[in-house]
């Protein structure tokens, strides 16, 4: 079995892979125009060879300005490829340490789109199955399962009790906040984050993670109490697709209060006068306060996010 990076030859083949499992396929039509765009490319596109036959293939996907891919968007084995996790393991090892020689951090994460009640699909249940195995195998053993949330505009703007201002502020600002933000989250990536590295520095990630993406600094906002305490923060962010709710909390003196509601409403009421058609969201599974603060805002959830990734260093 050989594992290797695909060439522009190989684009018919690979565009014309295809198989019969329900889950996180990405079609020849997406494929093909998002890597004119730069999110797919050959050198992030792997292939399983046996013989002539291409038997599997991993589908990186990054920014357009991205130096390294960001997520694992697609992972399709034939059948006959053999031992689907044997083989699935060595493609995404040779993709990671492809991309480690050429500087890549770490691994990029693994993101399985599923659907709202994905267990009780055998056949999506089998196909998620031997995925994770793989994924385990491969390094990423951090798996995080998340809701994903949507916003449209006849589902209006929450209101708010008016109990916060919002302002703009520094990045050093931002970043205390997010530090007191990270001490006691319910956020797993967040715990486990400021578990190996420290608060400090979970927050210092975070951050960049932010700035990174192609949201606008601008609409960054902390809260504040009428007698001028730090409350949390809003941050409204974008993906390549649509914008979304990138970052929200409320420091840990102030939980407990419903904030966290003015604080999501501050963020859709930002993307809404903008002219957002549509909003997403992520939040664990686990996370309950969270989950329960987006359904009292009337987003509504669309689909499960499965996520495996490398532990944090």
């Amino acid at each position: 079995m050989l594992f290797r990076p695909t060439t522009e030859a190989d684009l018919d083949r690979v565009t014309a892979f295809a198989v019969d499992e329900p889950i996180s396929w990405i079609p020849a039509d997406r494929y093909l125009a998002e890597l004119a765009e730069g999110m797919y490319r050959p050198e992030w596109t792997w292939i399983a060879e046996a013989g002539d036959r291409v038997v599997g293939r991993a589908l990186w996907w990054g920014q357009s300005d991205s130096e390294h891919p960001i997520a694992l968007d697609c992972l399709h084995l034939d059948p006959s490829a053999g031992d689907r996790v044997t083989v699935a393991a060595g493609l995404l090892e040779a993709g990671h340490a492809a991309f480690s020689r050429q500087g890549a951090p770490k691994p990029p994460l693994y993101n399985l789109t599923l659907p709202n009640g994905w267990r009780d699909d055998a056949a999506v249940a089998s196909a998620v199955a031997w995925r994770k195995q793989a994924a385990r195998a491969a390094g990423l053993t951090d798996e995080v399962e998340r809701l994903r949330l949507e916003w449209t505009p006849e589902i209006g703007v929450p209101e708010t009790k008016g109990r916060l201002r919002f302002a703009e502020a520094s990045d050093e600002e931002f970043l205390e906040v997010f530090r007191l933000i990270a001490v006691g989250s319910l956020d797993a990536e967040t715990r486990r984050n400021v578990a190996a590295m420290g608060a400090v520095e979970a927050a210092r990630e975070e951050m960049e993670f932010y700035l990174e993406r192609p949201g606008k600094r601008s609409w960054w906002r902390i809260a504040y109490t009428r007698d001028g305490a730090v409350a949390g923060l809003a941050i409204p962010s974008a993906t390549p697709y649509n914008v979304n709710v990138g970052y929200l909390g409320v420091v840990p003196e102030m939980r407990g209060q419903g904030y966290v509601d003015d604080v999501l409403a501050e963020i859709t009421r930002i993307h809404a006068e903008n002219g957002a058609e549509l909003i997403t969201a992520t939040t664990d599974t686990t996370n309950a306060p969270m989950a329960a603060a987006f359904a009292r805002a009337g987003y509504r959830n669309s689909e499960i996010r499965l996520l495996f990734s490398a532990p944090a260093d």
